[in-house]
């Protein structure tokens, strides 16, 4: 693996660091404040390409590769999480999911428009009693012969008020189990697609995030995606590889509390000196440094190992649990850095320590993480046998 970035990659860093300083940071804080949805700059995002970064060229995305998105992901999370989550779940989820195991038609139909951000996407899985248990599904797709009869409830969905498109998983046949899961294209504007209240949250509050409903609503047969039963694996698959872009974002947060508390400590100073020249603080920036620069590599590992065909379950879980704990810690040890400016939002670190929290639940808890991890170490034995010997292709 060669960790070296190209000149794309670094053209992208480059664009992606100019968007978020120059066109989100302005009013991140009033958004925050007041949750005031991003919708022009997420506009511009996908008008920049930020929305389908790894879809082939043929349905208007970018084409890039994994490290690519991740490195956009970073930068975009440094100063608003909540735009990079709308981002990481229309390129992770949506996109890919569709572009991965759609058909054809359903590529030319609803990828082209997803790839390019004229459309927004949303992953419906997560349920009021099925969260981290995904083949708990109360919400019903009866087949009905020319389509299925949908019926259900599904909560915290990102994009959910603001979505043309909803990927949504649903039990068929509840004596196969899981395997009587399906998935299917759900367009927002269809008879009996309920949009509930925008959830007030501790993090990303300007994030759009919904309860939807769904009361009769008739999916025509050609929108389920994979065959008969497809659905549960189709969700496991591409939450797999939504975690490393969940991951990228935590490794932003991190890093950018990081820069504003490298930045302040040259600012502040104490007993007649700047803060970083006291042990207790320059010890605090040496560990965020080390951490976050760990929790980067884990990141692009897993994007290497994605775009090289290999099984990246284990390293995009290990990415995920510890990036998301890196950023809960440092963005903490930030706060503490900033001292009282700290606790007050002018200076940008209260609210990067509130979104971290989220990284740490959402696209898997680490307690999921853990037994993703585990399951894999059983499994397999020697965690670097996928990496230096013969790749595992899947």
């Amino acid at each position: 693996m060669n960790f070296e970035l190209t000149e794309e990659h670094l053209a992208v860093q480059e664009a992606a660091r100019d968007f978020a300083q120059k066109e989100l940071k302005p009013g991140v804080i009033e958004r925050d404040s007041k949750m005031i949805h991003a919708t022009e700059q997420i506009k511009m995002m996908g008008e920049l390409g930020f929305m389908g970064m790894m879809v082939s060229p043929e349905y208007g995305g970018g084409g890039m590769d994994t490290i690519s998105y991740c490195i956009a992901m970073e930068e975009i999370s440094k100063v608003d999480n909540s735009a990079s989550v709308a981002m990481s779940v229309n390129n992770s989820l949506v996109c890919w999911g569709l572009e991965t195991y759609g058909t054809e038609e359903q590529k030319q139909k609803y990828l082209t428009k997803l790839a390019t951000g004229e459309w927004i996407g949303a992953f419906c899985l997560s349920e009021p009693e099925a969260g981290s248990d995904a083949t708990s599904q109360q919400t019903t797709a009866i087949d009905m012969g020319d389509h299925y009869l949908l019926n259900g409830t599904k909560n915290w969905i990102t994009n959910g008020g603001t979505s043309k498109v909803h990927l949504v998983i649903a039990q068929t046949d509840r004596e196969k189990g899981h395997r009587g899961i399906n998935a299917f294209i759900v367009e927002t504007d269809w008879d009996g697609v309920g949009i509930g209240a925008k959830e007030d949250k501790l993090g990303i509050r300007s994030s759009d995030t919904h309860t939807i409903m769904y009361t009769d609503v008739k999916v025509p047969k050609e929108n389920r995606i994979g065959e008969d039963g497809f659905g549960f694996k189709f969700a496991m698959k591409v939450l797999t590889g939504g975690r490393i872009g969940i991951a990228a974002q935590a490794v932003g947060i991190a890093a950018g509390a990081y820069e504003l508390a490298v930045a302040y400590s040259h600012e502040r100073a104490a007993f007649g000196k700047p803060i970083n020249q006291h042990q207790a603080v320059a010890f605090k920036l040496a560990d965020m440094a080390t951490d976050i620069d760990a929790a980067r590599m884990m990141v692009h590992r897993a994007a290497w190992m994605k775009d090289e065909h290999m099984d990246y379950t284990m390293s995009a879980a290990m990415a995920k649990v510890f990036a998301s704990e890196v950023a809960m810690k440092h963005t903490v040890e930030a706060v503490q850095v900033h001292g009282g400016y700290g606790f007050v939002k002018e200076y940008h670190v209260e609210r990067l320590m509130r979104d971290a929290k989220i990284t740490q639940i959402y696209e898997g808890t680490s307690e999921i993480q853990r037994v993703v991890i585990s399951r894999e170490i059983i499994k397999k034995g020697n965690l670097y046998a996928p990496i230096l010997g013969a790749p595992e292709k899947v």
